[in-house]
């Protein structure tokens, strides 16, 4: 007998009618129409059934940190890292994993069950790295969280500059990839230099190569056309044979480039397998601020890196914290940002933009077990929306949510009652 049976499920593929069985915590059947003996069914009523949304960019060690030690005025980039930095000789590591367990909780409601967030390596102490490897073993029941190593200072620049900031930047990514972070990330342009952001891409992908880890890298966050580190990270990915292995976040430099160089840099970074992970509501915010008219919208050229065949996926980056003062945890917000200012309006579009939340951050982030075939984990969000676009148009609500085959999270319908003058009362939720 099978512990659940959900049925009358449409699929985000646009497979209508399906089934899904599940025993203990797999996948063991997707077909339509299935009739089994189980201990329980659940019938989804034509709505959609989608894996766990996946974020892969964030940055948990600061989030719900919005206000401390003040507000960032400017709404900048580099006034977020200075208070950034006015916060980090304060933290404990009790207050960050509090704030991320809070987080944690939002995600699994809102039916995040993967996160990838950067862990901050510039304090030689490395509180937020404890602080997340805790969080880590305490959510493994309910969330997949992969952990980039961060020097958010620099690599270099911590400490400095020079000799000893080196030093002091590449043994503290190093002590936390010792104790169990999994993935190397850096800022190259955030280093002093061009040349050192360069060299730093280079340290940073050898140590990744050694190791045999993942790169993520936040890269060219910046309005400046000549920032062009995604270029040297394609390279070392390249010739460290990393490719597949390698992604560059934000990329907000590209919105600013001439088309010249971006089609030599398309086809750099296509040789080399290279994933992108753009990050919409943030960048958004984030870049053009000092632009007057017109204004550049500060988010990486979505629709033509899809089009070159890359791996690109949308990341919510921040909520509540230095650089952003919003969010939710909801994915589908971010998709919904995500589509409008890459313009991806077509039907077609707005379901790759839905894939960008779901399959495919977790091809990037190497999840195992991922997606709604069999033998897959029985992970998986029924949604109050009946096809993707649906769902990113309404956000819709995450009426359930399964980690291996149990419910972990419902929530009621999102329903309006309309009492109007002269028409009988309605019900509706299309457009609650």
């Amino acid at each position: 007998m099978l512990d659940l049976l959900l049925k009358n499920a449409t699929l985000p593929d646009g497979r209508r009618d399906m089934s899904v069985a599940i025993q203990g915590e797999k996948i063991v059947e997707v077909a339509p129409g299935l009739t089994a003996p189980a201990h329980e069914v659940i019938d989804a009523q034509g709505l959609l059934l989608a894996p766990p949304f996946v974020d892969a960019h964030f940055h948990m060690d600061a989030t719900l940190s919005y206000g401390l030690p003040r507000v960032n005025q400017s709404g900048t980039l580099l006034e977020g890292i200075a208070l950034w930095g006015e916060l980090k000789p304060s933290l404990t590591l009790e207050a960050i994993t509090e704030r991320a367990l809070t987080y944690c909780d939002w995600a699994v409601g809102k039916g995040l069950l993967a996160i990838r967030s950067h862990v901050d390596t510039s304090d030689p102490r490395l509180l937020a790295v404890q602080a997340l490897l805790e969080v880590k073993k305490r959510i493994a029941p309910y969330i997949d969280l992969q952990l980039v190593a961060f020097p958010q200072d620099g690599l270099l620049r911590a400490g400095g500059g020079g000799a000893p900031g080196a030093r002091g930047g590449v043994d503290n990514l190093k002590r936390a990839l010792d104790l169990g972070v999994d993935v190397v990330g850096g800022i190259p342009h955030f280093e002093r230099t061009m040349a050192e952001g360069a060299q730093s891409v280079k340290l940073l992908c050898e140590i990744a190569a050694e190791r045999g880890l993942l790169v993520d890298m936040h890269c060219d966050e910046s309005d400046d056309p000549l920032s062009r580190h995604v270029e040297s990270l394609a390279f070392e990915a390249q010739r460290l044979g990393l490719h597949g292995r390698v992604t560059g976040s934000h990329l907000t430099s590209m919105h600013s480039m001439d088309n010249y160089y971006v089609s030599k840099l398309l086809g750099l970074m296509s040789e080399a397998q290279l994933s992108v992970i753009s990050n919409p509501c943030v960048n958004i915010t984030l870049q053009g601020r000092h632009d007057t008219y017109p204004k550049r919208r500060g988010l990486t050229r979505v629709p033509e890196l899809l089009a070159c065949g890359l791996d690109v996926a949308f990341g919510q980056d921040d909520m509540m914290d230095p650089w952003y003062s919003l969010g939710c945890a909801d994915m589908l917000d971010v998709a919904s940002m995500g589509l409008h200012v890459a313009q991806m309006t077509s039907q077609a579009a707005m379901r790759q933009c839905f894939e960008m939340i779901t399959t495919v951050p977790a091809r990037i982030m190497k999840l195992e077990g991922y997606g709604l075939e069999a033998g897959c984990n029985a992970d998986f969000v029924l949604l109050q929306a009946r096809d993707p676009v649906e769902a990113i148009r309404l956000r819709a609500a995450r009426l359930k949510v399964f980690r291996r085959g149990k419910l972990i999270a419902s929530t009621p319908a999102a329903t309006a009652s309309l009492n109007l003058p002269g028409r009988p009362l309605q019900t509706s939720w299309m457009n609650a």
